[in-house]
């Protein structure tokens, strides 16, 4: 709980800083509903932790604020530390897609590099208009399961061991390809 008696919780945090980021930025609700294409009902909901982001909409205010989604999620956690216990690492689901995202390593403001372990439940699809940062560089290793990756319009198939790098300058869409979950490491690289 928050010194006002409200539980804290990571969606509540999280409305709070894309708050803080808009006004850092000088924009309203509808300067930043043009430059994501969200919905200013969306934005506000959002802000006010009405509703928990999906990742696509997480992913396009990234863009616009110019950082990787861990390193926002990062900024409502308290300040990383250097060992980060499995039991500690921030989870974070998004329930309409069937993704869930844990944060093995912690970002840092300091640091271009971070790893990520993704997991789509079967059937799950998620598509990204655009990159959170042009340029960034992923590897994506594929521990359980079989994912599809298009990056580029050209899609890649991979199985348990398989490992894509890639540069993401426009749209990628992850889909679980098997029959089952698909669980993955993804290594983020800043350009």
């Amino acid at each position: 709980m928050d010194d006002s008696g409200v539980p804290d919780t990571v969606d509540t945090r999280l409305g709070a800083r894309l708050a803080e980021l808009r006004s850092e930025h000088g924009w309203s609700l509808g300067e930043l509903a043009e430059r994501t294409g969200i919905s200013r009902s969306t934005l506000s909901r959002a802000e006010r932790a009405e509703i928990s982001p999906t990742a696509s909409l997480l992913n396009r205010l990234c863009h616009v604020y110019g950082r990787t989604m861990s390193q926002l999620l990062s900024e409502v956690e308290s300040e990383p530390a250097l060992l980060v216990r499995a039991a500690e690492q921030p989870v974070w689901e998004d329930r309409a897609s069937g993704f869930v995202r844990r944060s093995v390593s912690p970002p840092h403001a300091g640091l271009r590099a971070e790893l990520v372990e993704g997991q789509l439940a079967a059937g799950a699809d998620i598509a990204y208009d655009r990159p959170p940062v042009p340029g960034l560089e992923q590897h994506i290793w594929v521990l359980e399961g079989e994912l599809d990756v298009t990056v580029q319009e050209v899609e890649h198939h991979l199985g348990v061991g398989d490992c894509l790098r890639m540069r993401v300058w426009g749209p990628t869409r992850f889909r679980c390809a098997g029959t089952g979950a698909v669980r993955y490491l993804l290594a983020v690289v800043l350009p």
